[in-house]
């Protein structure tokens, strides 16, 4: 009891401050973080998928992707094969956490292991199945979600070819088990999205100030190489090279996706655009905003611009109101595209879920190639607890620029319970450069 007492008090100083925690600090969160989700998250999840034991076989360096979840936060990689075994008990809706492997897998999953007692680590895992004797042993294979489909052919063959016939005959594949754990949130992950979303904030406004940017001087890729050194300055990471844009007068359409203005340098009048994302306590971001760059005399953005982004929030606003239980992504994708246009707008969705990835699982709905329907990804169904980058863009024509202009939005938000929200608000004003 002390110890979760401890642990909420520890969780709202840094939920509400910009206090980054030190490497220790974050070891000790991670690790009650995964003890939270192992304990109260995954007996719900592998009751609801019917699976009653899920066995995760990984070497190292070449770790299936669902270990990033479970990886102690002292360890870099898996070591050696590294077995985990979940098994969930239907009576006590409980699970037990066990590793074949030759190490403790941190300290939330004990080895149960004697390699002088049984040295073949495949038949010390038979062993186990066969004593828990589960109805569906899930294992981590899909054609279609690269995520879920973790399990090398090495590692299936030696398990499957070599297991006794009745523990053959209980293997399926993990794929909706895996995908429910990796896309769902629980409530001490939204308190620290809270966080992590307001740090990626305040980075994008600092780099959007004349702190960083010199107009007529500094370039896109500066800013770029700015925002990479200043996460490292905070003692965090990337999960992607940011990309910083621009779109102005007497440009063509879609300059920013050109290749060319990576080497630009910012003007007055500019229109700018980053797309920046950070990692922390396990977690991700991404967020796309735009700036601009005042010119002399000026207090303000040009209505032309605002208008041009209000239009961009309303298309945000169609969308996340077609949020709904158990739509599938190309349900929502559909009737958001098909309402927006019929109020005269021209937008793109491609919205995907976050989490440990930034790429997360669960549904997506579209891609900016895919405006019709993302096949098999665009099929899973909605589900709460996710949070998702709301990532859209509108294309407005500016007649005082005599083109289009691509406003392109990126914020994440939360759908659960009770419906869905940004997790810290959205982008309403312009940033403006030089005020």
């Amino acid at each position: 009891m002390i110890k979760n007492i401890l642990f909420s008090i520890l969780f709202f100083q840094f939920t509400f401050s910009q206090n980054i925690l030190d490497l220790k600090n974050r070891a000790s969160t991670i690790k009650e973080i995964q003890k939270d989700r192992i304990e109260n998250l995954l007996p719900n999840l592998m009751n609801e998928t019917g699976i009653d034991m899920w066995v995760i076989i990984t070497r190292e360096y070449n770790e299936d992707p669902i270990i990033k979840t479970l990886l102690p936060p002292t360890w870099l990689n898996a070591r050696r094969r590294t077995i985990l075994v979940f098994n969930y008990d239907y009576k006590t809706n409980k699970v037990e956490s066990a590793a074949i492997s030759r190490y403790n897998f941190g300290e939330n999953i004990p080895s149960i292991w004697n390699k002088e007692k049984t040295p073949n680590q495949f038949e010390a895992l038979y062993n186990y199945i066969s004593k828990k004797r589960p109805n569906k042993i899930g294992l981590n294979f899909s054609e279609n979600f690269a995520l879920v489909d973790g399990i090398s052919k090495t590692d299936f063959d030696l398990f499957y070819n070599n297991a006794p016939v009745n523990i053959k005959n209980k293997v399926v594949s993990a794929e909706k088990l895996g995908i429910r754990w990796i896309e769902t949130r629980t409530e001490i992950e939204k308190n620290i999205y809270s966080q992590l979303v307001k740090i990626t904030h305040n980075i994008i406004k600092e780099a959007f100030s004349t702190n960083v940017i010199i107009p007529g001087k500094t370039t896109t890729d500066d800013v770029v190489w700015w925002m990479r050194e200043k996460v490292l300055d905070l003692n965090l990471k990337t999960w992607f090279h940011p990309t910083i844009d621009v779109q102005r007068n007497k440009k063509s359409d879609l300059y920013a996706f050109d290749g060319k203005s990576k080497y630009d340098i910012i003007q007055p009048g500019d229109l700018v655009h980053c797309d920046f994302g950070i990692t922390y306590l396990t977690l991700n971001t991404d967020c796309q905003q735009i700036a601009y760059v005042l010119k002399t005399g000026e207090e303000k953005a040009p209505d032309f611009l605002s208008n041009a982004l209000k239009e961009a929030n309303r298309v945000q606003d169609i969308f996340t109101n077609q949020f709904e239980l158990y739509k599938t992504g190309n349900e929502i994708l559909k009737t958001s595209l098909n309402l927006a246009i019929k109020e005269g707008l021209n937008p793109q969705i491609y919205t995907h879920p976050l989490g440990t990835f930034g790429h997360s699982a669960g549904t997506t709905l579209g891609m900016w190639d895919s405006q019709e329907e993302v096949p098999f990804t665009g099929d899973v169904p909605m589900n709460y607890d996710t949070v998702y980058a709301i990532e859209l863009n509108n294309l407005t024509y500016i007649e005082d620029w005599n083109k289009d202009v691509r406003i392109m939005l990126e914020e994440a938000g939360l759908f659960e319970e009770n419906g869905f929200r940004y997790v810290n608000g959205r982008q309403e004003n312009i940033i403006l450069i030089g005020k």
